[in-house]
């Protein structure tokens, strides 16, 4: 066992065969709705909850802006009315020594919506985008 918990800063996503450096990933999360049930006979005067489907929430990237990179751009434009090119998408948490110690895989995932940098004449940051993807399914694996 480790003395100390991973930290939140080491990880790598891996893009449908390309690794592409993120600053910051969210949505890993995986909801279940309960189904509540009662019949009319029970002599309980409460519902019986089972778990039903799961839930998955899109997920979210951000990253610099870099010039001459339009892979995000690239994925989009495959999307035609109801086809779209759908990817396997892997994130990895990094244990010290750079090997995976977490990993979630998003199965059928493709996006849904891209947000460009805010402008600001002002401004001393870097100019981030956002990428949202939906996904037909969440596994997590901890090596």
């Amino acid at each position: 066992m480790n003395e100390y918990p991973l930290s939140k800063f080491y990880f790598e996503v891996d893009w449908g065969g390309t690794k592409v450096g993120f600053q910051e990933v969210s949505g890993l999360n995986i909801e279940m709705d309960p189904i509540e049930y009662r019949h009319g006979a029970s002599p309980d005067f409460s519902k019986t909850k089972m778990p039903g489907m799961f839930k998955f929430p899109n997920i979210t990237f951000k990253r610099g802006s870099f010039k001459r990179d339009n892979e995000y751009y690239e994925w989009l434009k495959t999307i035609n009315l109801n086809t779209v090119e759908r990817r396997t998408i892997t994130i990895s948490l990094l244990d010290e020594t750079g090997s995976p110690a977490i990993t979630w895989k998003l199965k059928n995932a493709f996006p849904v919506k891209l947000q460009s940098t805010d402008l600001k004449a002002e401004g001393n940051e870097v100019a981030i985008e956002t990428l949202e993807v939906a996904h037909e399914g969440l596994t997590i694996e901890n090596n």
